[in-house]
């Protein structure tokens, strides 16, 4: 088998404007940022058009560190959908140079099911992560600045939230201390670091619906606490029109190619362990406007990705899935079913089968909110035939929907058979309407307790002083409303990122709580998880390379 970037070297890109008429997009009203890649202005969104075509959802069981497959697949089933005669496109996440060159490569799909070119794709794109970056630390200047200037008026600050960013793993910018050396140099003050997919900024991005509303997003962001108790909002410093400056073309989402020369839509890139884990609102209302079905994907498993989709951009953005498609592996399901890592390339049925409860608590979580589900196994060369068997007649049992999914290798011919079962479950047994998992009108601690009883299965909600410090803020701030945004590791149900397949008998811990007034959510930190991850023993960066003018390692 060829690597992915060989695959993608060998490919034919077709000119962006040509793909953009493959869908009726205008061709005059693009901005192309080189041959392959072009802007699209968000104002071509036609909402009568998003009200009648169809959003799929892709998202996945509890992941191995080796990933899923969601992407590949979401763009697996677009060129499967497109040879059986629909038109779908992908609206995908940017990816984050930070698990670029740390953990895993390249975010652009894999073998014959990615979206090119997948290069700048990978790395600087069209510089909205940039944008999102200079942003955010635009504001962290402007606020110091203002502090430093106002201080012989007897202004300062209790509590300063405003965290810097940097799209990069860093653990040892976790915790800063900025401002020192001569007064003139500002006032010395505790700082940190998170990764740019976790700024509020970025969430911003993703959650707003237009240019004015991102200026009336970025206006609310609380920056900190002043001293006479009263929050310090953006607006108050004078600078808002200056950072939508900044995200003028950052707004806009961006059109590429896939593998098979159809179009996608790749537009923002949260996290979802530590953020909300969806690409922007304007790229999947993009790709529902000029594509029948659009195909989106939500980060990590389906207890995290998918449960802020479905109940933060979904309820946010008026929009609801007409089918969800929950990705799987024989590998991981062995993982989940107690074999050793390492030797979860093996054959070992039992170990599928003991895997199969991760699955089922997906699939049940996804139904809790009206979701009609089907299965769709990713194949591995290792894959035994009585290991996808047994898949297969489990959930044919439970009565859901199956295909295996071989585009990887084939192409859009290796995800015929999942086109087909999604286009023939959404005729004849789509999604009812959204049923959320909590109401806005909860008390915050109540969202949590029903997000961490309901979908994870905790026992318990256990909240720490700094958490309950700031849900007492949130009622005075009278914030209640917002949606709950949980930061939790991504490889298990629990808080222990050990804890793999169907924990039960658990706690989670709220240790901190942030407030994002300006993305309109409130994000709860559980357990030990890190809004700046670390680099791994031997990161990705190891072996990205430029060789003859080109750039290897990405994938």
């Amino acid at each position: 088998m060829k690597s992915d970037f060989e695959i993608a070297h060998e490919a034919k890109l077709e000119l962006i404007d040509s793909v953009a008429k493959k869908v009726d997009i205008p061709v005059e009203k693009l901005e192309p940022y080189g041959k392959y890649i072009a802007k699209v202005p968000y104002t071509l969104i036609d909402e009568e058009k998003v009200k009648k075509n169809k959003l799929i959802l892709v998202t996945a069981i509890t992941p191995t560190k080796a990933g899923i497959g969601k992407t590949t697949v979401s763009v697996g089933l677009a060129l499967g959908m497109a040879r059986i005669g629909k038109k779908a496109i992908p609206a995908l996440r940017e990816p984050s140079l930070g698990p670029c060159f740390g953990m895993k490569g390249g975010a652009a799909g894999g073998g014959y099911a990615q979206v090119l070119p997948m290069e700048r794709i990978n790395l600087h794109f069209t510089g909205d992560f940039h944008a999102i970056t200079s942003a955010n630390n635009m504001i962290a200047a402007l606020l110091d600045n203002y502090i430093y200037q106002k201080q012989e008026e007897g202004f300062g600050m209790r509590e300063i939230w405003w965290r810097r960013v940097l799209d990069v793993n860093d653990r040892n910018l976790r915790n800063v201390i900025t401002g020192l050396g001569a007064r003139t140099d500002g006032k010395m003050a505790e700082g940190g670091f998170d990764i740019t997919p976790a700024s509020e900024i970025m969430a911003i991005l993703c959650l707003a619906t237009d240019e004015e509303d991102l200026h009336r997003r970025l206006d609310n962001i609380i920056l900190g606490i002043k001293l006479d108790g009263t929050p310090l909002y953006l607006k108050e410093l004078n600078v808002t029109g200056s950072i939508v400056a900044l995200l003028h073309d950052a707004i806009n989402p961006n059109l590429v190619q896939t593998i098979e020369n159809g179009p996608a839509f790749i537009h923002g890139g949260p996290f979802a362990n530590i953020a909300h884990g969806c690409n922007t609102i304007i790229a999947t209302k993009m790709g529902m406007t000029y594509g029948d079905y659009c195909i989106t994907e939500a980060g990590f498993g389906a207890d995290l990705g998918a449960e802020k989709f479905l109940d933060i951009k979904c309820r946010k953005a008026g929009i609801s899935p007409v089918l969800t498609v929950l990705v799987a592996t024989a590998q991981a399901l062995k993982m989940h079913g107690g074999v050793n890592e390492k030797e979860i390339s093996q054959p070992n049925v039992e170990g599928v089968k003991a895997g199969l409860a991760n699955l089922d608590k997906h699939i049940a979580n996804m139904q809790q909110f009206g979701q009609t589900v089907v299965v769709c196994l990713n194949r591995f060369a290792s894959d035994t035939d009585e290991e996808l068997e047994l898949v297969k007649k489990h959930c044919e049992e439970k009565g859901i929907g199956f295909a295996l999914n071989t585009a990887f290798g084939d192409g859009g011919q290796g995800a015929e058979a999942l086109a087909h079962l999604v286009v023939d479950t959404i005729e004849k047994n789509p999604s009812k309407p959204l049923e959320f998992i909590y109401d806005e009108a909860d008390a915050v601690e109540v969202k949590l307790e029903k997000i961490c009883q309901k979908i994870y299965g905790a026992n318990r909600v256990i909240l720490k002083p700094a958490a309950k410090k700031q849900l007492e803020r949130i009622k005075q701030l009278g914030l209640e409303k917002f949606p709950v945004c949980i930061a939790k590791t991504q490889y298990s149900f629990s808080e222990d990122a050990k804890a793999y397949g169907m924990p039960t008998n658990f706690d989670i811990t709220i240790r901190d709580i942030v407030i994002n007034s300006g993305a309109e959510m409130i994000v709860a930190v559980a357990g030990t998880i890190m809004r700046m991850p670390g680099l791994p023993k031997s990161p990705q960066a190891e072996r990205i390379n430029v060789v003859n003018g080109v750039i290897e390692g990405l994938s």
